[in-house]
């Protein structure tokens, strides 16, 4: 059984999962009282076994380290929480995926200014509250005929569903907004009050009123933590006002160490500002694509629709290693990029495909942005995963472009030497 030490913020949804996985498994996991969040992880010692510096991140009593909040929850879990066949645990691997990937981005984008984390962007929080209506409605009908997410009692799926849940239960999910939604309700409050987790997550309290843009408290989290080129942007516009004190302590909401896929405090300015904005309108082919038959209807859209002189399309693949790789985890890997090009998706479209088999994946895209260069060299804060994959500008009036667009929007056949699709995303 395994045992060890988990190092953590407190009240971090992504350990949560593990600390409850451990509730059922029984397995001794012992959170770090005296980790620090932006002093332990960036000690020598701890990058000596967490190269990456992230949390959570956990070290078993026989000196195995592991990081990812899904790995270590699985592995700190029991073969209950797995499933009871290989359907089941494929199952479970795909409510995992959506939990993180169809969930997690629209809950951090709509709660994170609400918690002063990040600034508030109305159509982004317009977005989120759509996406979450989305998922909330395929979770109610998938919960229709079901108690649990996957078979007859809490599996993984469950407690990974939960987690990231729980912030839009606890900030935004009023009466009003929840009330179509009486099956997720149902199993929500049913899982919450099992007893493993309410021994991690204590008395979870449903929201009576929806939270709003602090707009104090993010003036108050992102002055105290600025960097010198903040300040002295702040010190152009305001003289007068004095410099924070520096035995002011930061304020305990800080994130700037958790996990990789956290978005990041929007841009002061718009990389895209002194760009042609085209003729393409981007969100109009977005709700095609979203809401009609791609091959009949998106694609001749796009075609018809798209402005080459300022519009680029380009395909790329992953240049790293993904040997021994889960298909969640390489699926991770994806929307950990997606999530630190959160402010790119007004500008741009990617289709990002999950090729072969299981632990010998390979990851290929196909994308288009508003820009004919790499978009991602436009900010700092987009350019930490491009190097990682190889980019191939493509010709817009090849035939051989006209394909891949098809086959990238459509998500589906045989990629060649990759191989099938074994799961896919899409950024938009």
């Amino acid at each position: 059984m395994a045992a060890g030490t988990l190092y953590t913020y407190p009240d971090s949804f992504r350990a949560n999962k593990a600390l409850i996985a451990a509730q059922y498994s029984g397995a001794a996991v012992t959170v770090d009282a005296n980790f620090k969040l932006g002093e332990t992880n960036k000690s020598a010692d701890f990058l000596k076994k967490f190269p990456n510096g992230k949390v959570p991140a956990f070290e078993g009593s026989d000196g195995f380290c592991l990081s990812e909040s899904n790995a270590i929850a699985y592995y700190v879990s029991n073969s209950q929480l797995h499933g009871e066949n290989n359907k089941d645990a494929a199952l479970i691997q795909q409510w995992i995926s959506f939990s993180d990937n169809e969930i997690l981005p629209a809950s951090c984008t709509w709660v994170f200014p609400c918690l002063g984390i990040t600034q508030f962007n109305k159509p982004d929080t317009e977005r989120a509250k759509e996406q979450v209506k989305k998922v909330l409605t395929v979770l109610n009908d998938h919960f229709l005929t079901r108690t649990f997410a996957v078979g007859e009692r809490v599996t993984l799926a469950d407690i990974s569903l939960a987690c990231n849940l729980q912030s839009l239960y606890e900030m935004v999910l009023d009466d009003g907004f929840r009330k179509p939604f009486q099956n997720v309700n149902r199993w929500f409050t049913t899982v919450i009050n099992q007893p493993q987790f309410k021994k991690v997550l204590g008395e979870v309290k449903l929201c009576t009123k929806m939270a709003v843009f602090d707009a104090k408290k993010y003036q108050e989290l992102h002055g105290a933590k600025g960097g010198a080129g903040d300040q002295k942007k702040k010190e152009k516009k305001q003289p007068q006002q004095q410099k924070p004190k520096k035995s002011e302590p930061k304020p305990a909401a800080k994130n700037d160490d958790e996990e990789e896929d956290e978005p990041k405090p929007k841009e002061a300015k718009d990389p895209f500002a002194a760009l042609p904005k085209g003729t393409m309108n981007l969100d109009e082919f977005k709700r095609e694509f979203s809401n009609k038959d791609i091959l009949t209807e998106a694609v001749p859209y796009f075609w018809k629709n798209l402005d080459t002189e300022v519009y680029s399309i380009w395909t790329c693949e992953y240049l790293d290693s993904l040997e021994g790789k889960m298909t969640f985890m390489v699926c991770n890997l994806i929307e950990g990029m997606f999530q630190r090009i959160e402010k790119l998706r007004k500008h741009a479209f990617g289709s990002m495909l999950i090729l072969g088999e299981n632990k010998k994946h390979k990851v290929k895209g196909l994308w288009f942005w508003r820009t004919q260069d790499l978009v991602f060299t436009l900010s700092p804060d987009w350019s930490i995963d491009y190097e990682s994959y190889s980019w191939t500008k493509m010709d817009p009036t090849s035939e051989e472009t006209k394909e891949l667009v098809s086959k990238y929007f459509v998500q589906e056949g045989n990629f060649g030497e990759a191989g099938e699709v074994a799961d896919s995303k899409i950024f938009k």
